[in-house]
């Protein structure tokens, strides 16, 4: 087999990419499929009210293409993820290791990548005490201080995205849902947003508004995690008792509504599959109750001086670094980036809620990021209040609306707790030819490599808590 030079196809769509992201456009993704012999690379760049996609096709039998990562930070993993798919290895790439992948044996030895005297590294997982997602972190340090940290995710690689491959559109919903546990009414939205364009269908108003009660209620469960999170790892007690209680009051609500805890089984193609078990009038009295004391107890909390100076100042992510790699969801909007899809590329019931701009953040450090997580839950319960309060009262007729989808490959989304969830969906036949889900826990969780310079070990919890990301959502 002749191999073919990959390097103007791949140039050509390091220079797209580049000048798109030059004009204030953020990059969204980078993923790779591979068709008979030929590799196919596909980048997402997130435009105000849509995601454009790019492609460079490489030539058969081409075995390498030059990195795009030295020109763009931001597609480190990505590129990482396509040589643990493919094979084709990035010409140029900083750090070609396995990400999902367990590799080779040579490839577990302890890297070092800084120098100094008395400097070890500390192996801290895959297992850890608690109840806590398999992630191995080799902190490199002289003792206290933390000058590196490496991550290895492939403890929780399921093949998810391997998986949609052949499978019904039903079940590509099914599979969706179980990406990402503490994200599954999104991801679910992000699939079928995807489907619905490729169908040409209009999801009725009323399962319109139910998805984005289930969104956000979902997002509400999400922050109180957190909260409960950054508590405990603070030795509070009463107030992780607290946050963990409201978290499970928020998911016993949404298993009363539909019979899932976790919002599974509502969103299907076309709209929802039912409408609430209980009457909305039922759902905003317990959200009354419920707001009334998650404010209280969050006022409390952030009252508390000891629990702020462990926050403050700790895991900084800067402006600049949030706005190059375009950090999604509370992340990026604790230092000062905000590319909110309910607002930037607005679906279902968003396009005509009023959804409130997130406030200004530049600190960028654990206390912002929670911070943003109590004004995101006081908007959701706004957001879920609006909906339910513009929900008819008599039965609707159809919950959803018929969905065929023909042949075809759109791009879906929808804004998650943790921020901005992509899917790439191809339909063939009636079924799934290919999919290419991306949660905002993968674009985002890579910075930690970067936020624990300059701190020390007893932060670690408070900087891993606080970004609030999940590890099987990012090992897809």
């Amino acid at each position: 087999m002749t191999i073919m030079s990959a390097e103007p196809a791949a140039a050509a769509l390091r220079d797209a990419l580049a000048a798109r992201i030059g004009r204030g456009e953020r990059f969204a993704g980078l993923s790779a499929a591979r068709r008979g012999g030929a590799v196919t690379l596909t980048a997402h760049v997130a435009a105000p009210g849509a995601i454009d996609t790019l492609y460079a096709q490489l030539p058969p039998g081409a075995a390498s293409y030059p990195s795009l990562t030295p020109d763009i930070r931001a597609a480190f993993w990505y590129e990482r993820l396509i040589h643990d798919q493919t094979g084709v290895v990035p010409q140029g790439h900083p750090r070609l290791a396995p990400l999902i992948k367990p590799g080779n044996p040579g490839d577990h030895a302890l890297p070092r990548h800084v120098a100094g005297y008395g400097l070890f590294t500390i192996p801290h997982g895959p297992v850890r005490s608690g109840v806590v997602e398999s992630m191995e972190y080799l902190v490199e340090t002289p003792g206290e201080a933390i000058p590196h940290v490496n991550m290895r995710i492939f403890y929780k690689h399921r093949g998810i995205a391997g998986r949609f491959a052949g499978r019904t559109v039903p079940d590509g919903v099914l599979l969706a849902e179980r990406a990402e546990g503490i994200a599954s009414v999104a991801h679910a939205l992000a699939f079928c947003h995807a489907v619905e364009e490729i169908a040409g269908c209009q999801v009725p108003r009323e399962a319109a508004l139910m998805r984005v009660v289930h969104a956000e209620l979902e997002r509400i469960a999400g922050h109180l995690d957190v909260a409960a999170r950054l508590a405990d790892a603070a030795g509070l007690a009463v107030a992780t008792a607290r946050f963990a209680l409201h978290k499970e009051r928020v998911l016993r609500l949404v298993g009363a509504m539909c019979g899932s805890r976790f919002g599974r089984g509502v969103v299907v193609p076309g709209g929802v599959s039912a409408f609430p078990r209980a009457t909305p009038a039922q759902v905003l009295a317990e959200l009354a109750r419920l707001e009334k004391q998650v404010s209280a107890d969050a006022r409390a909390l952030m009252g508390t001086s000891s629990f702020l100076d462990r926050l403050r100042g700790t895991g900084p992510l800067t402006p600049d670094r949030a706005r190059e790699h375009g950090a999604l969801g509370p992340v990026g909007k604790a230092s000062g980036y905000c590319d909110d899809a309910r607002r930037a590329r607005p679906y279902d019931a968003y396009r005509t809620l009023a959804v409130e701009p997130a406030r200004a953040h530049v600190a960028g450090d654990a206390l912002a990021r929670l911070r943003v997580r109590w004004e995101e839950a006081d908007r959701a319960f706004g957001l879920i209040r609006q909906a339910l309060s513009d929900f008819p009262e008599r039965a609707v007729a159809s919950a959803h609306a018929p969905c065929e989808p023909a042949d075809g490959r759109a791009v879906g989304w929808a804004e998650a707790p943790q921020g901005e969830v992509l899917y790439d969906v191809t339909i063939s036949g009636g079924r799934i030819a290919g999919c290419q889900p991306r949660s905002a826990s993968f674009h985002n969780l890579v910075l930690m490599h970067e936020v624990f310079a300059g701190d020390i070990l007893t932060d670690f919890p408070f900087i891993e808590a606080s970004f609030g990301l999940s590890v099987a959502g990012a090992a897809l």
